[in-house]
């Protein structure tokens, strides 16, 4: 065995396997413990960033609830205003109405006073004609100087000084 190649070429690739193993084992296991670095690296920013996004949820989460608060907020504050116009409208519609409404009475009132006015110089006008007709129908000269006389006799008396 001894003098034979072939266990010649064995004993030398044993040997060059062995001598090379060393050095190749090293490359490779500095390559894998490269790669677990790599790995372990990714790992802990998948975690960072997984972590961040926790932390960016949760602040859209908050964010949209106080958003959501401040529109209830801004729509409960809304209904108030418009239930308060409403009631400030009735209110100004209510005390014109009023106004209208007495505005309305006092122009009736004026207009009955015009009327009565009217009424009461027409009522005059149609007396003084009556009583001048009358008169002119039954009064003769002698006694119509007569009234006169008399009248102008009467006019301080009427007036309130003393004759």
């Amino acid at each position: 065995m001894l003098h034979e190649p072939e266990f010649w070429v064995a004993v030398g690739f044993v040997l060059l396997v062995a001598g090379l193993a060393r050095p190749i084992g090293r490359g490779m296991g500095a390559a894998l413990d490269a790669r677990a670095d790599k790995l372990r690296a990714t790992l802990e920013e998948a975690a960072k960033l997984r972590e961040e996004a926790q932390r960016l949820l949760g602040e859209y989460e908050r964010k949209t609830r106080d958003a959501l608060r401040e529109s209830e907020e801004i729509v409960a504050q809304a209904r108030s205003e418009a239930e308060r116009m409403a009631a400030e409208a009735s209110a100004a519609l209510a005390t014109a109405m009023q106004r209208r409404e007495q505005l309305a009475i006092e122009k009736i009132a004026q207009a009955e006073a015009e009327a009565i006015r009217e009424v009461r110089t027409t009522a005059v006008d149609v007396a003084v004609a009556a009583a001048r007709r009358l008169i002119a129908e039954r009064l003769d000269a002698s006694r119509a100087s007569t009234l006169i006389d008399q009248a102008i006799r009467d006019v301080p008396s009427k007036l309130g000084r003393p004759h």
